[in-house]
């Protein structure tokens, strides 16, 4: 019996990576975790928008502003107060549970958009995924495209496992 429940949650997370790669095949980024807890416990935590100075170590404070949704920005500042980004709410959808921003300054790339999604695998399982692309990548002094997509694999993977963290609370 527990070989069939193995084999079903593997069958399971296959279908639901076959599900998010539909979801944005150009995605440069694609990062997930399943999670001992239902879809809608993470959910409630991922929907929150205005707290993601408690799921990422590189944000110090949020600013939310608009509506909880489309149409919502969030200004984020860094630990030491000098960096600044701008994000806008492209889509959200409770039922599908996800939603995708734009960061529309403050990077050194164009055209980012990311996508939060919350899959469930049944049998109070979950998987988060955060998905990611840009149009351009701008040359600086300061990283290298190879460092900020390192950045944006580590920023990610920590407010997943936050997401996971606080859900299971």
């Amino acid at each position: 019996m527990k070989r069939l429940k193995n084999v079903m949650v593997l069958v399971i997370a296959i279908f639901g990576f076959s599900q998010i790669k539909a979801q944005n095949p150009d995605a440069k980024i694609t990062n997930t975790l399943v999670v001992e807890q239902s879809a809608d416990d993470v959910w409630a935590e991922l929907r929150k928008l205005d707290n993601i100075d408690e799921l990422s170590s590189q944000v110090a404070s949020v600013k939310f502003t608009g509506p909880k949704g489309v149409g919502g920005s969030r200004v984020c500042t860094s630990p030491d107060g000098k960096g600044k980004f701008k994000e806008n709410i492209l889509a959200f959808d409770d039922a599908n549970r996800s939603y995708t921003y734009q960061v529309v300054e403050g990077i050194p790339a164009t055209g980012v958009v990311s996508n939060f999604k919350v899959v469930d695998l049944g049998y109070k399982k979950s998987m988060i995924v955060w998905t990611s692309t840009y149009e351009k990548f701008m040359k600086n002094p300061q990283m290298s495209e190879e460092q900020f997509n390192g950045f944006l694999n580590m920023a990610s993977n920590e407010m997943i496992a936050n997401v996971a963290k606080m859900a299971s609370k």
